[in-house]
């Protein structure tokens, strides 16, 4: 490490450079399916490359886990992310603001679009239970969750969110099969965008485990949320970028 900034990965050892990594081949389990393996971890910079686990998945298909070492670096100093540029606030606090900017309940609109049936992550978010020890947003005395669960469409989410009067509309994406998560968020925030003046259009916020949370603009939303997020912090954003920011009456 130069300057603690420079880093390589560790394994066994202080910056051996050594990796773990995981993939399907589409092909059968038998001795040349491992030496394809191989070939692939060798061409993607694993040297050496060994093979750890190999297992079929049906008659077709191998399922592998290789280790090896690499020699690319990482410049920390580098890195870019998205820093949260508002507090965390208690479920208090954030009833209090709610309370003082809007003078009325902060009405939010959750659901999992298009085929996705995975109401994990939206349940996690808005459900009283919640989630790593946080209660969800139906705990805040001054918001109203309404939770249209899975396989919404867009048009019913769309029309939904008017006849509630939606401050925020919270969407879940967590099948990704041929990006089908970046192609509902896009057919989504077009049809807000769409249906609404662009000063009454509520705050649009999505969240799953395979989202770029920099990609909000792409995807025309206005916060992206990856794994781990808690009910806590998609509370305080909803307050500093409604009760805050936007002031919506």
């Amino acid at each position: 490490m130069t300057g603690n900034t420079i880093i390589r990965p560790y394994g066994d050892a202080t910056g051996d450079g050594m990796v773990q990594l995981s993939f399907t081949l589409p092909i059968p389990h038998d001795k040349r399916a491992e030496g394809a393996a191989l070939q692939l971890a060798q061409k993607m910079g694993l040297d050496p490359a060994m093979v750890v686990h190999a297992k079929a998945m049906g008659p077709e298909f191998t399922f592998f886990v290789v280790y090896g070492r690499v020699h690319h670096l990482v410049d920390v100093s580098k890195v870019q992310v998205i820093a949260r540029e508002y507090p965390l606030l208690s479920p208090k606090d954030a009833n209090a603001e709610i309370k003082r900017r809007l003078h009325r309940k902060l009405v939010v609109v959750g659901a999992c679009i298009g085929t996705d049936a995975h109401t994990v992550g939206i349940d996690a978010i808005l459900n009283i239970k919640g989630f790593a020890g946080e209660k969800g947003l139906e705990y805040y005395r001054e918001m109203k969750v309404v939770n249209l669960g899975a396989q919404v469409t867009v048009p019913d989410l769309v029309e939904r969110a008017r006849r509630e009067r939606a401050d925020a509309v919270l969407v879940s994406q967590v099948v990704t099969q041929r990006d089908a998560h970046l192609h509902n968020t896009k057919e989504m925030s077009a049809a807000f965008r769409e249906s609404y003046p662009s000063e009454r259009r509520p705050l649009l916020v999505v969240g799953g485990p395979r989202f770029d949370e920099s990609a909000s603009g792409e995807l025309g939303v206005d916060r992206i949320f990856g794994k781990g997020t808690t009910p806590g912090e998609v509370a305080s954003y909803l307050v500093h970028a409604l009760a805050t920011e936007r002031k919506h009456s």
